[in-house]
């Protein structure tokens, strides 16, 4: 039985703290030393399959045009606000050097050149798209080689260059380009800082102790080091999204802490019955160990899940997030119970400050959330789940209604991914992009790439430039390049909306469906659109489709388990809804929040922003892995009253009462770590926080608090329903609630429901 094995494993890691935790001082050093030797650079390939966008980039690959690598661009007005580019020869002059100085950079395969265009005529500069109409704007664009040939060195020397000629050249200058977004420093430091001195003081409050606090987030920071180590190796293996090591921080945090704050609470429970350390710490994994194990596990399997998208950036930022969760389900069965026995029989008892905090106020509240302080302390608990069990049809039809009104912005859901017009105005990025907003239009900052292969019949290029500059949606078209050796010829064109409008996911549609069939005709050519804003619109109407299917294959996995669980049909039908219902309402949230703006200052969202593509999928995932891990723990609670006294009255009340505070603590936790995120610079981190945020925060009151002890109530007897067929049909295993598990840890024997 799992119980059994993790009754062993915890006692004998209690019983050897030292040489535990210096086998987890040896991993963690090893991880960071084979991500310092073996490590890659973390990439976003925005690509999949099949796509029509991933078909324009495998012909613009062959024919060597240059589009297939980095780019960057470099934004500059002249400081005096009347001078221009036309008639200030300073401004030209500045200019000219600047180009120089960008040509000299390491790896820049070559620049445009507006200083050349400007001194060739001034309709040649505007007409092509290097100068602005009125001369005060010009756009300096850098050609990289592709990804792997580039590192965060290349960033910086651009960016170091900026800031020297930024004091000798009266010129204001701005960058932006994908080498930005591929080499800046993901957001997460910061972030994670403040999540953990958040959490550290929320198991303060717990516990009341120092030692007590400590002890999950030295867990947690071990966890952390050697997962996000072991993702930095997988990203020399592969390629793995930049948003890879912020999700796995901060979901990381969350389940580590959360996972720690279980096994410790049931490890003081025992400690205050009288028990050995050792022997608490290895009942504390047995007990709260278990529920540990299949809550990390569901969480990695629906990870896992998002591999039916058939996105490979997904799947990979999937399997590297799941690195993380595994290390911290390992640490909370080994290394937590070595903290365990190492701290000895202190853990009993509050510290000297956290004595001292119990003579006020505060230390009241922490004596009520004290998990081992006894049943006395559920009473407030004990009161309001028996109200809400006197009065369960207001509750459950209220609570409902709250979150299916809170979940019916969904239905202006769209997906996309914000640009650098997002981003705040410290950063170079959005100066740029509204510098050449201004300059050149909105369209500028995210070109189409129209790659065509005219496979015998060469008068298709001219169809294609003429029909596609007549698009409504197009602003202008740059001149075309024919690549000699392939005869595959690249149109970059510009739309007249930004990247992120919903208008520009629709010139792309109808360039694909209407303009490109119409200018190729019934013959052997074939154009495909492609480009940044392509493939990212490509990839979010991929997810979107597979997104039914990803949530059927979810739910139904979820609904199995959970009934062998509890060996009911409701019960898991319940919790699948339940949980449903949370998710949903937390899309809600992020879709008021970020698509119409509803509070989005107090998070420091200057724009609205459509919801980027993958999160939807990823949230969803997480979500319902964590959601099930505080479903396990309450109704494994309940269950066990039931089957003691047989009542199902009593059993809600106890069950949902004795779980109440560490639920509470817990989701707290979730909520200060991932809100911690919500404030980063970048949206994407700031969707990925608030989601999950506001989806715990949702689940551990409004649904664990009110509905499930509400519809519990109103199912009575039938909660446990189970038929005589079904039940001799499902295995009883480690997942089981059987009484051997009880048998296993020490526990008094329960008596077995009967199923009618």
């Amino acid at each position: 039985m799992l119980s059994k094995a993790l009754l062993r494993l915890g006692a004998s890691a209690a019983r050897h703290p030292w040489r535990v935790i210096a086998a987890w001082l040896v991993a963690a050093t090893l991880a960071v030393l084979a991500a310092v030797a073996f490590g890659g650079r973390n990439a976003d390939s925005m690509t999949a399959p099949g796509l029509d966008s991933q078909r324009a980039a495998e012909l613009i690959e062959r024919a060597g045009t240059g589009q297939e690598g980095m780019t960057a661009q470099v934004v500059v007005t002249p400081l005096d606000g009347a001078a221009t580019f036309f008639d200030h020869d300073s401004a030209r002059t500045a200019l000219t050097r600047l180009q120089t100085e960008v040509k000299r950079l390491p790896h820049v395969l070559g620049t445009s050149d507006p200083a050349g265009a400007l001194d060739a005529g001034g309709d040649t500069a505007v007409r092509g798209g290097l100068v602005s109409a009125d001369g005060r704007i010009a756009v300096v664009r850098v050609q990289y080689p592709d990804q792997s040939r580039l590192s965060a060195e290349d960033l910086d020397a651009l960016v170091d260059l900026g800031d020297r000629l930024r004091a000798e050249l009266p010129l204001r200058i701005e960058m932006g380009g994908n080498l930005f977004y591929a080499f800046s420093d993901p957001d997460g430091g910061v972030s994670e800082l403040i999540g953990l001195v958040a959490a550290a003081a929320i198991l303060f409050l717990a516990f009341g102790s120092l030692v007590a606090a400590a002890l999950p987030i030295g867990m947690a920071v071990f966890g952390l080091t050697v997962g996000v180590a072991t993702m930095t190796v997988l990203a020399g293996v592969t390629d793995v999204p930049t948003f890879a090591p912020v999700l796995g921080s901060m979901v990381g945090l969350g389940v580590g802490i959360d996972y720690a704050l279980f096994v410790l609470a049931r490890h003081r429970e025992y400690l205050a019955r009288g028990l050995d350390p050792h022997e608490a710490a290895g009942r504390a994994v047995a007990t709260a160990g278990r529920p540990v194990v299949f809550a990390g596990g569901t969480v990695v399997v629906s990870i896992l899940g998002m591999a039916v998208a058939n996105v490979p950036f997904m799947t990979v930022g999937g399997l590297a997030v799941s690195i993380v969760v595994l290390t911290m389900v390992l640490a909370s069965v080994t290394l937590l119970p070595a903290f365990l026995g190492a701290a000895g029989p202190r853990l009993a008892r509050a510290g000297r400050i956290g004595r001292a905090l119990q003579t006020r106020k505060l230390g009241r509240l922490a004596r009520r959330r004290d998990p081992a302080a006894g049943a006395a302390h559920d009473a407030g608990w004990r009161r309001w789940i028996g109200h809400v069990g006197r009065h369960p049809v207001p509750y459950a039809v209220g609570a409902t209604g709250l979150l299916l009104t809170a979940t019916l912005p969904v239905l202006g859901l769209r997906v996309g991914l914000p640009d650098d017009g997002s981003l705040p105005h410290s950063r170079t990025e959005r100066r740029a992009y509204d510098l050449v907003a201004e300059g050149f239009g909105p369209g500028t900052n995210g070109p189409l790439v129209i790659a065509a292969d005219p496979i015998g019949d060469p008068g298709v290029v001219d169809r294609l430039v003429t029909t596609v500059a007549a698009d409504p949606g197009i602003a202008s078209v740059a001149p075309t390049h024919i690549d000699r050796a392939t005869g595959i010829a690249t149109l970059v064109v510009f739309p007249t909306t930004s990247p992120q409008d919903k208008a520009t996911a629709d010139t792309i549609a109808r360039l694909r469906t209407d303009v490109l069939p119409t200018a190729i005709g019934h013959g052997p050519a074939r154009a495909h659109v492609g480009g940044a804003a392509a493939s990212l619109s490509d990839v979010g109407q991929r997810t979107s489709q597979r997104l039914p299917v990803f949530v059927a294959a979810v739910l139904a996995m979820s609904f199995l388990l959970l009934m062998l669980v509890f060996r009911s049909i409701l019960v898991p039908l319940k919790a699948v809804l339940l949980n449903l219902l949370s998710i949903g309402a937390a899309y809600g949230i992020m879709v008021a929040v970020f698509q119409w703006g509803w509070g989005g200052a107090l998070i420091g969202l200057e724009a609205t922003v459509p919801i980027v593509s993958f999160i939807p999928m990823f949230l969803f995932a997480i979500l319902f892995g964590l959601s099930m891990d505080y479903e396990v723990f309450l109704l494994s609670r309940v269950r066990e009253e039931y089957l003691r006294t047989g009542d199902n009255g009593t059993a809600i009340v106890e069950g949902v009462s004795r779980t109440a505070r560490i639920i509470t603590s817990a989701a707290l936790i979730m909520v200060a770590v991932f809100l911690s995120f919500a404030v980063a610079e970048d949206p994407s981190t700031k969707m990925f926080g608030l989601g999950l945020a506001t989806a715990i925060f949702i689940d551990a009151t409004v649904v664990r608090m009110v509905l499930v002890p509400a519809t519990m109530t109103l199912l009575g007897r039938t909660n446990w329903w189970l038929p005589k067929w079904l039940d001799r049909m499902l295995p009883r295993g480690p997942v089981g609630t059987d009484d051997t598990d009880a048998e296993s840890t020490g526990e008094a024997p329960r008596p077995r429901l009967v199923d009618r």
